[in-house]
This record gives structure tokens, C-alpha cells and sequence, in this order.
């Protein structure tokens, strides 16, 4: 499979210079089916891409016109993206069967011009696989991930409830029913390990087996820390579906927000865009609404009459001198949030 990877690598090298050579020299841009077709000359040039399943070949074709269609797409909304970048050898960990070309046994899944790779299923599969992607991770694992068609579940019960959700850094979440969530810093607590690991990888001779081992222990801390951080924001986002129909949360700029250098490391931490774009579409899943406001003024603004109380990041308390309300900033923001949201939800 390792094999398959650094073929995919090269073709999808090939297609980007292919594409960034035509228009530079002429001017023109190149469509997905033109360089798709350049694949048999490709095959005779190369004979080792014989041994990679063609619609797998295809696939890693149509990620470069992907990459285009996103760079032009944050062109056109004023974006400053990157230009579509070439993969450097070991930069490509996945590639993936679109259509035919697998078929799963009982603990075996079998890959056109690749064989049978015993596997162990996480969950039985129900429903008819589409397509299939095998991803090798930074420690040397390798999973598979099946997209398939199954009958959409029932929608989960409605409970009548609304909620407004304000992210942060010293609670991860505030409900506006006064309910906080703390923040697990899952960063913060293996960062010294992490230090350690780094020191030693720094120490060793590159091309060593030493570094080999070395990198492999500082692959594994980032893995543990993605994993914790990937099962807390699931489960959090699948209670906040179970329990309310409509959910609102700020539609902040994290990529902003994370240019103040004291706090990019605890934002980045924090995950507060995994936990929106999770909650999300698992709403939409359930039957459920996620609505994202407008975050102007909803920590100043007091939810209990309206007036704008001017406070520092520090000043943790909202205390407004018109109404007499005091309660926790966050809590008054997330007031704010839920007030903002079913605003939108009405007019929706």
C-alpha cells in the first residue's frame, strides 16, 4: 500500500504541474478530463502505474481539480488562499477506490492490484459500500473508511428546547441555561511529554533508526491528543443534539481570533470549530437546527435589557449599572447567543 500511496503522489505532482505549466506558458486552464486522459501516456512513461488500480489513479486526478476549485472559490470571497501546493514524499496518506475495485470478506478487505488485507471492523457495515479510502497515519497505522448508502434513521425525538452555546477558553462551553462545560486542555496536560519527546528528536542524526524511533514516539503524543480531542467533541456535540432542537453558537473567525499569539495555542486547543461543524451535521442528521450569529456584542450587551456594558477580556462577571442584572460573563453572553439565534430561527 505504501507502494500505491507514492504512485497516487507522483500522479497528482504530475496533473498539478500539468496544470500550473499550462497556464503559465499558455495561458489556459486545464480541466479535470483533459489531464484524466493523460493518464494512459502517463502509465506508458511510467509502467509502475499499471499497478495501481485505475479509478484510484482517477481519484487522486480529481483532488488536484478539487484544490483548484477551492483556491479560486477563496478567491472570489476575498480570501488570500495558498496555491495549490505539490505533496512531498511522505506529504500523501490516503488514496481511494471510488466505485469498484474492493470487496469485504469477513476480516478481510480486498483491494484491486493491491490483494487481501486482514482488517478489524470497528462497527458491522449496513448498507451497500460506495466507495472505500485508505489512509495511513503519521505513526504508521493504516485505516479504512467505507462511505456507504443506508435508509436514513428516524429523526430524533424534538424536545421543544432552544439553546445559545458560548465558546471559550476557561469553560469550554456556557449554555444559556447556566450550565458549563469545562475546558479538558487535552494540549496543555501532554505538553511536557510532548517537550520531552521533541528534545530527544532533536538530539538524533537524521536518516539514524534513533530519529526513526524518536519521531515515531512524537507522531503517537499528537495522535493520543487528536484522539482525545476528536471522542470529547463528539460526544459533546451528539448530548447537545439529543437535547435541544435548536442550537446557536457565534460564527466567530478562529483563523483571526488565533493571531493573538497569548492565546492561539489554548484556541487551537479549544477546537471550537470541530465542535461546530460536528454538532452541526449531526443536527442535521437528527432533524435538529444549528444557527450561527452574528458574535458582535454579545459579551457587552446586557441580555437582560439591552444596554451595552463595556467590559475587559479580564473582567470575568457582567454587571449591568441600568438593570441591576449580575451574572457570569459567559452566561450572559450565551443569553445573548440563544436570544440571536431564535431571532434567525423565526426569520429562517
Amino acid at each position: 500500500m505504501t507502494d500505491t500511496l507514492e504512485l497516487c503522489r507522483w500522479v497528482y505532482n504530475e496533473t498539478l504541474a500539468t496544470r500550473k505549466n499550462a497556464y503559465e506558458q499558455e495561458g489556459r486552464s486545464v480541466s479535470y478530463y483533459e489531464t484524466k486522459k493523460l493518464l494512459p501516456q502517463w502509465k506508458e512513461e511510467k509502467p509502475e502505474l499499471k499497478n495501481v488500480y485505475s479509478q484510484v489513479l482517477q481519484e487522486a486526478v480529481k483532488r488536484v481539480d478539487l484544490a483548484f476549485q477551492a483556491f479560486f472559490r477563496r478567491v472570489q470571497n476575498g480570501e488570500k488562499p495558498g496555491y495549490p501546493r505539490f505533496r512531498g514524499r511522505g506529504r500523501y496518506d490516503s488514496f481511494t477506490y471510488t466505485q469498484f475495485g474492493f470487496s469485504l470478506k469477513p476480516g478481510i478487505l480486498h483491494l484491486s492490484k493491491i490483494g487481501d488485507v486482514k482488517i478489524k471492523l470497528h462497527r458491522p457495515i449496513e448498507g451497500e459500500i460506495r466507495r472505500v479510502s485508505i489512509r495511513r497515519m503519521p505513526t504508521g497505522k493504516w485505516f479504512a473508511s467505507f462511505l456507504v448508502d443506508v435508509e436514513p434513521d428516524e429523526p430524533l425525538p424534538k424536545t421543544g428546547l432552544s439553546i445559545g452555546v458560548d465558546v471559550g477558553l476557561k469553560s469550554f462551553i456556557t449554555l444559556s441555561n447556566g450550565e458549563h462545560v469545562d475546558n479538558p486542555r487535552f494540549f496543555v496536560h501532554e505538553e511536557k511529554a510532548l517537550a520531552k519527546a521533541q528534545r530527544r528528536l532533536s538530539k538524533t542524526e537524521k536518516g539514524t533508526p534513533e530519529r526513526a524511533k524518536a519521531l515515531k514516539v512524537v507522531r503517537r503524543i499528537h495522535e493520543r491528543i487528536a484522539n482525545k480531542r476528536d471522542d470529547f467533541v463528539r460526544k459533546l456535540s451528539l448530548e447537545l443534539v439529543r437535547s435541544y432542537d435548536l442550537i446557536a453558537f457565534e460564527d466567530l473567525n478562529v483563523q483571526e481570533m488565533m493571531r493573538n499569539h497569548c492565546l492561539s495555542k489554548h484556541i487551537a486547543d479549544a477546537a471550537w470549530n470541530k465542535l461546530i461543524t460536528t454538532t452541526t451535521y449531526k443536527a442535521e442528521w437528527a432533524g435538529k437546527r444549528v444557527v450561527l450569529v452574528n458574535p458582535n456584542g454579545t459579551s457587552q450587551i446586557c441580555s437582560g435589557c439591552g444596554q451595552v456594558v463595556q467590559k475587559d477580556l479580564s473582567e470575568r462577571v457582567h454587571s449591568c449599572p441600568s438593570c441591576g442584572l449580575t451574572l457570569d460573563r459567559d452566561h450572559n453572553a450565551a443569553l445573548n447567543i440563544l436570544r440571536l439565534g431564535l431571532q434567525s430561527g423565526a426569520n429562517a
